[in-house]
């Protein structure tokens, strides 16, 4: 019987679907855009592009309101752009699309089946191209993390963490009334969001035969291994592991190493900085070097600025390829097919650029400009010196593009559609002086239907991180609030990346100042220029952002109302209650030793009398990054006092929340907290 080709097949139906564009009546008058077009906003992501370079794989993530949860599924767009071609349709997600190296694949992880085989975990599926329907794989109990084909395309490289033996049926019989185990533990850093408390049961390599349908364990011991990368030959693997001292908990020391795959084999480390050295390894086309990052001092670990760095993969001397450029990069790493340069992202103050190096060393080259950013480059074996990625702007979610000669092309159109109807806001540039004299750069958005010499509510909306910048991509967030009438603005206070070291590090063992400082000074600054309200200031934000929030409402009364997300005032409390305690002990010291400056930095907590700002405090039940007791002290503290104030605890949600109901309730629960205080009579 011949193959259906379900590439072909599916690929006329979408260029009939194109075809009956032009027919389509006008469009209606553009409208502001409203909470329930945050279900209808598509998340693209993970862009591959095939061997030969004329197909891109991606990633589309839209919400099943019915459901209340995120489906994700893999579809294809041709590199001229003419056809676009979805190839998943389960309710299940499919994620992390690969081209297998010879062209005849394409693979994604899922969980499919019965509820027996979804508890496996994720497993690789092969979509054939000559036609025909999904193939699993892989059948491993645990799942498949990270993965990639090797060159030959017959073996799949992956991560796999270690299985409790408490899971075992014979020790589970032990607990007859079904009891759930205790959980034992005995690790320095014992806890981490989502994961939960942590066990000794660690993230390690392993290789899948294809033919044979048999994996074998690569690496193995008390160590997070991560981010495997085959060479060019398929003898050997680069990873990322912290391996160095007596108890890798206590460090912050990142290393990359190489193994041989094969099992039994004893991993060989490269790096020896002290530091973070990280990122995604990258061989060189010639198999003679390996790129990477290297961060800064351990402990310096909440300000890292990654820098490029390579290093020969059979031991040598590190390279660093971007010290004098002072500003993050990030992979991947794809070197060019002489393996003389390297492209990779740029973040930069507000924006993230695609830039490229020489490897004997040199400036970067700026190969893309705008305020817009840039991330998921990707290119396939043809060497034509073209990419495909992902990228957005402040007025549209990110697409995946073609950049070729440093020109940028785009190739899908996921939210064309819902945008065509939206009239946003105008985000522009602001920068503004603190009263110490720092130049402080932000992102500002303006209502829709701004009028110039009008004064309007303002709304200070602080980023995380703090290790993080505010930048000319899409926010739903600030368009939401825009719409609603307040001039939005986000900072990039000192801590914030995209400034360079120096900027980043300001605030190291000092929490809660120079930002504050940053913040106010811009907030004057929208006020100086006519078009911030002074009478109707109101401040929010979520983890650091939250945390910011409890600093500068215990600092200035001025904010007639505030909310702070997943945030925490009395530091103190922290320590031992979150997953930050190695940046704790190398950042501000152990309490018995540190007290007085521990007190310091939870000055909001102590100061909490100084408070009159009607603050909504929430976050996630099951938050290990802030946890929730964080909102609780300030709630009780305020509810003490007097002051107006509500607390919010999402069920069964970690520090960032995932179900789209608890989302969508987010910004709803914000913006009437604003506008419950700024416009009472409303």
């Amino acid at each position: 019987m011949r193959k259906l080709n379900v590439f072909r097949t599916i690929t006329m139906a979408a260029v009939l679907v194109v075809l009956a564009v032009p027919f389509v009546l006008a469009q209606p008058a553009k409208r502001n855009i409203t909470l329930d077009d945050y279900n209808k906003i598509k998340s693209v992501g993970d862009p591959q592009r095939s061997p030969d370079g004329k197909w891109v794989a991606y990633t589309v993530s839209s919400i099943d309101v019915e459901k209340d949860k995120r489906d994700t599924d893999v579809w294809m767009v041709s590199w001229d752009g003419t056809q676009q071609v979805r190839l998943t349709f389960s309710p299940d997600s499919e994620t992390a699309p690969r081209w297998s190296p010879d062209g005849r694949y394409l693979s994604f992880l899922a969980s499919r089946g019965t509820e027996e085989e979804k508890k496996k975990g994720s497993q690789v599926w092969l979509l054939d191209r000559t036609g025909g329907e999904a193939q699993k794989l892989t059948d491993l109990k645990g799942g498949v993390g990270d993965y990639s084909w090797s060159p030959d395309s017959k073996r799949i490289l992956f991560t796999q963490r270690d299985q409790d033996p408490n899971d075992e049926p014979e020790k589970l019989e032990n607990w007859k009334r079904k009891t759930i185990p205790p959980i034992v533990i005995d690790r320095y850093h014992f806890k981490q969001d989502r994961e939960g408390y942590l066990r000794r049961l660690y993230s390690h390599i392993w290789i899948y035969d294809i033919a044979t349908k048999k994996a074998e364990q690569i690496t193995k011991g008390p160590y997070e291994d991560s981010a495997p990368v085959w060479s060019p030959d398929g003898t050997t693997i680069a990873f990322i592991s912290q391996r160095s001292g007596a108890d890798p908990d206590r460090s912050e020391d990142s290393n990359v190493y190489v193994v041989d795959a094969k099992a039994g084999a004893e991993p060989k480390p490269l790096t020896t900085f002290a530091g973070p050295d990280g990122g995604r390894p990258s061989w060189s086309p010639d198999g003679q070097w390996i790129a990477y990052t290297q961060g800064d001092e351990p402990k310096m670990s909440a300000y890292n600025l990654s820098r490029l760095a390579v290093v020969p993969s059979a031991g040598g001397t590190p390279k660093l390829l971007t010290d004098a450029l002072d500003r993050p990069v990030s992979g991947p790493f794809i070197w060019s097919t002489d393996g003389k340069s390297l492209t990779f992202t740029v973040s930069d103050d507000r924006a993230v650029y695609v830039g490229r190096t020489s490897v004997a060393g040199g400036p970067v080259d700026q190969v893309t400009t705008g305020r817009r950013v840039v991330a998921s480059l990707s290119t396939g074996l043809s060497g034509d010196g073209s990419y495909a990625l992902l990228t957005g702007t402040a007025i549209e979610p990110s697409e995946v593009h073609a950049l070729e000669a440093g020109k940028l092309r785009k190739l899908t159109h996921q939210n064309d559609e819902l945008l065509a109807g939206l009239q946003l806001g105008t985000t522009e540039d602001f920068t503004s002086k603190s009263k110490d004299g720092t130049v402080v750069n932000s992102v500002l958005v303006k209502p829709p239907s701004y009028t110039a010499g009008t004064k309007y509510p303002l709304l200070l909306y602080i980023h995380g991180g703090p290790n993080g910048q505010d930048a000319h991509s899409f926010s739903f967030d600030r368009e939401f609030f825009a719409a609603h009438g307040y001039v939005v603005l986000s900072v990039n206070y000192r801590g914030s990346s995209g400034r360079g070291s120096a900027y980043q590090k300001a605030i190291f063992a000092d929490w809660g100042n120079k930002e504050v400082v940053d913040l106010l000074g811009a907030v004057d600054g929208a006020i100086a220029a006519g078009m911030a309200d002074p009478q109707k200031l109101c401040i929010g934000g979520w983890s650091y952002g939250g945390i910011l929030t409890d600093y500068t409402i215990a600092t200035d009364p001025r904010f007639k109302a505030a909310v702070s997300g997943a945030g925490s005032a009395l530091q103190l409390s922290m320590y031992g209650s979150d997953q930050y305690i190695t940046q704790y002990e190398q950042e501000i010291g152990v309490p018995w030793k540190s007290q007085d400056l521990w007190l310091k930095i939870s000055y909001p907590f102590f100061h909490v009398d100084r408070i009159k700002t009607p603050t909504l405090f929430m976050g996630g039940e099951k938050d290990f990054n802030v946890p929730i007791i964080g909102g609780e002290q300030m709630y009780q503290a305020l509810k003490s006092l007097g002051v107006d104030t509500q607390l919010v605890i999402y069920p069964g949600q970690f520090h960032g929340l995932t179900i789209p109901s608890y989302q969508r309730d987010r910004l709803e629960r914000f913006l009437a907290w604003y506008d419950r205080h700024l416009n009472p009579a409303k």
